[in-house]
């Protein structure tokens, strides 16, 4: 079959782009029912292998997986173009959220309606804890990884990159030696991938350097900790989304806890990536330190340093894909990964419904152990009945995201009226 013209892809890649709501489940199976089934673009054996490289690597799954479906088709232009279009729409809705959102967010009525999106965003979160638990904890060693990783970062606030490395180690080092499947390896020029890194890191990498010494301190500082997410952001936004809160809340003072969970509840109702929730986080730290223009500038660079290299991580790695297919390592590590992401997001878990349904919220240093625990007194009997709507909204009638977040809305403001 003869490669689809540019007019074409920007077409179906720009519907992909406009209607990847619900996650990277419902996106991955947007872009299967378009590329696969509608149109042929790619064949099943080839769409699987690359859903697991896109597994494999760090960033947003669903949107790697684009980019590298447009450079199946047309080479980088291709990925750029297909990776690009599904980026976008998001970023403009996220734009005008946080617009709306520093207008608007302080009135009481909004707060309220902020409320029961919270209170949503703490079931959303248990529910892809429950999706990723059962696909990801096969067997006792994923188990205990689960736990170990769950622990380490609870009680005792270890990193999240170091969890995820220790994690990915034991799994390599562990695994059984031999090839895992039939897949036939085909040659790869290493003067193509040397010229790919040449490119694409100085174009992810220059403008933080420049930054650094010419910029605001503050768009440094985005700028280098999105790229440093970006390289360790395995199983999705929400394992990261513990160490970035920490990170912006605690470390830098950028944003508060209750703001940060509003940026989450804001991002789940766009189009694109959940990682477009770091767009949001800069925007609002930019807006706060320095009014509308550095918003904007703080939302270019965190845009620019999560998801180029998105595009650096397919365009070197998608010449190997039949390779690493072959590979039992690498897969053992993705495994043991996942399954140390499925403690973290346990964490995550936690530390949502302890802001959302309690007032307090302290940090107890016990010997070695760091724990952060409610105040019971503090507990908030609105926030608890909006989440049981929310958990009978998302568990029981089985309400669609998009819906229950606009009902918990109307649950908060209505709770605030009465």
């Amino acid at each position: 079959m003869s490669a689809p013209s540019f007019p074409d892809m920007t077409r179906v890649f720009g519907r992909i782009g406009l209607l990847s709501f619900g996650g990277p489940a419902a996106q991955i199976a947007l872009m299967h029912k378009e590329l696969v089934e509608e149109r042929d673009w790619l064949d099943e054996p080839t769409f699987l292998r690359a859903l697991s490289l896109c597994m494999l690597l760090p960033g947003p799954e669903a949107m790697q997986l684009a980019t590298y479906a447009g450079w199946r088709l047309r080479g980088v232009a291709g990925g750029v173009l297909a990776g690009g279009l599904f980026v976008i729409p998001g970023a403009i809705i996220i734009a005008a959220l946080v617009a709306l959102y520093v207008e608007l967010g302080q009135l009481p009525l909004v707060q309220a309606a902020f409320l029961g999106v919270k209170a949503a965003v703490v079931i959303i979160v248990l529910q892809a804890l429950r999706n990723l638990a059962r696909k990801a904890l096969v067997g006792t060693s994923a188990r205990v990884i689960a736990g170990l990783a769950f622990v380490a970062i609870f009680a005792f606030a270890l990193p999240f990159p170091l969890i995820i490395a220790v994690a990915a180690l034991w799994g390599i080092w562990v695994a059984p030696a031999g090839p895992s499947s039939g897949v036939v390896e085909a040659p790869v020029s290493s003067a193509r991938s040397l010229r790919t890194l040449a490119v694409w890191l100085p174009l992810w990498l220059s403008p933080l350097l420049l930054l650094s010494v010419l910029g605001p301190p503050l768009l440094a500082d985005i700028g280098w900790l999105f790229a440093k997410l970006a390289v360790v952001t395995f199983g999705g936004a929400y394992a990261v989304l513990a160490y970035l809160t920490q990170t912006v809340v605690q470390d830098y003072g950028w944003i508060e806890t209750a703001q940060m969970i509003d940026a989450l509840g804001l991002a789940e109702t766009t189009p694109g990536p959940l990682i477009l929730v770091t767009q949001f986080v800069a925007m609002l730290a930019g807006h706060l330190a320095g009014g509308t223009s550095m918003a904007l500038a703080a939302g270019l660079v965190a845009l620019w340093a999560t998801f180029v290299p998105c595009f650096l991580w397919i365009f070197l790695a998608a010449p190997y894909l039949d390779r690493l297919a072959a590979r039992p390592r690498l897969a053992a590590g993705l495994r043991a990964i996942t399954a140390a992401v499925v403690g973290v997001i346990l964490n995550l878990s936690i530390w949502f419904a302890m802001h959302v349904l309690f007032e307090t919220v302290a940090t107890h240093d016990v010997g070695p152990l760091t724990l952060a625990l409610p105040d019971p007194a503090s507990l908030d009997p609105v926030a608890l009945a909006l989440t049981g709507l929310a958990a009978l909204l998302l568990f029981v009638l089985r309400f669609g995201l998009g819906k229950s977040l606009v009902l918990m809305a109307l649950a908060g403001a209505g709770s605030a009226l009465v």
